[in-house]
């Protein structure tokens, strides 16, 4: 399984900003001291071209970001102070997913160790996430014709809007979002199927609607790949989650996921998603959990 991560590439951020930018070199040290992952199973990512980028992203948008022309409400709305930083980091987080989705085809499964930035739209970004990795990697498969369709499975407690508005309309991709009804973003997108649930949602009924949707949504999908955001902010220590699952009831979750496509042959992308918790341990421990429930179903 490769596994492929930017964390050589750090973001400066002002003094107190809530993103937790450490967590992806945390990740990868947990991952090896626990022998989760052999240290020969990591792959430095590439920075994505910006040829890939504008398969999803507009000209004026891009530019933007390679000039510095970011407008204070742009930079705002994005939520980090551009910086040549961010635009090398994010064009390396994109280039990690485009590579696990290279490598997933070839082996079954492959992960990035980033990723999953689900509320970038074509024209900006907002919430964190400056690209849309998942959209440029499935573009860029498309254009490889190494597939014809995809799935995105994304499991983060804010629905993915932005991935849903690039593909809305767009029968080869079908987008699937369980996320918080009355958690940010206010303003939802169309995805392929959206599932709302109330706050304070726990184990029991998030994996029974679970259940109820992912059967249908493969079968509809009719997908050569599926890429899985499994964001970890669903955890009820998550500060920003609103529902109450258990670490028991993430692993479950990617459990049902995995064993899905595992059992119908359809490659998997696992790219990480969400995770404020307080303290950072149990983000760590839920995107650890993630890699080891992985492991478990395709050994």
């Amino acid at each position: 399984m490769r596994v492929f991560h930017c964390d050589q590439y750090v973001v400066p951020l002002p003094p107190g900003h809530r993103f937790p930018m450490e967590k992806y070199r945390l990740l990868r040290e947990l991952l090896l001291e626990r022998r989760v992952i052999p240290p020969e199973w990591l792959r430095a990512s590439v920075p994505v071209s910006r040829e890939d980028l504008e398969r999803v992203h507009t000209p004026r948008y891009l530019d933007s970001l390679w000039t510095g022309t970011l407008t204070e409400a742009e930079a705002r709305r994005l939520g980090f102070p551009w910086s040549e930083d961010l635009l090398v980091r994010s064009r390396a987080s994109v280039g990690g997913t485009v590579g696990a989705a290279r490598a997933a085809l070839e082996d079954g499964i492959a992960g990035n160790l980033a990723g999953g930035t689900h509320h970038s739209f074509p024209d900006h970004g907002e919430g964190y996430c400056v690209f849309n990795d998942i959209a440029v990697a499935i573009r860029v498969l498309q254009a490889e014709r190494r597939i014809q369709r995809a799935v995105v499975v994304d499991l983060d407690v804010h629905q993915g809007n932005g991935t849903a508005a690039v593909f809305e309309g767009d029968d080869s991709v079908f987008t699937f979002s369980i996320h918080g009804e009355h958690n940010f973003p206010f303003r939802k997108q169309r995805s392929s199927r959206d599932v709302g649930l109330p706050d304070g949602v726990d184990d029991r009924a998030y994996l029974d609607v679970l259940a109820i949707h992912l059967t249908e949504v493969l079968e509809a999908s009719g997908a050569d790949i599926l890429f899985y955001q499994a964001g970890v902010d669903p955890l009820a220590e998550d500060a920003l989650g609103r529902l109450s699952l258990t670490h028991a009831g993430m692993k479950e979750r990617d459990r049902l996921v995995l064993e899905a496509a595992w059992h119908r042959g359809i490659p998997i992308v696992l790219t990480l998603g969400g995770g404020y918790a307080k303290p950072i341990t149990a983000t760590l421990e839920a995107h650890v959990g993630t890699y080891e429930t992985a492991l478990s179903v395709f050994r």
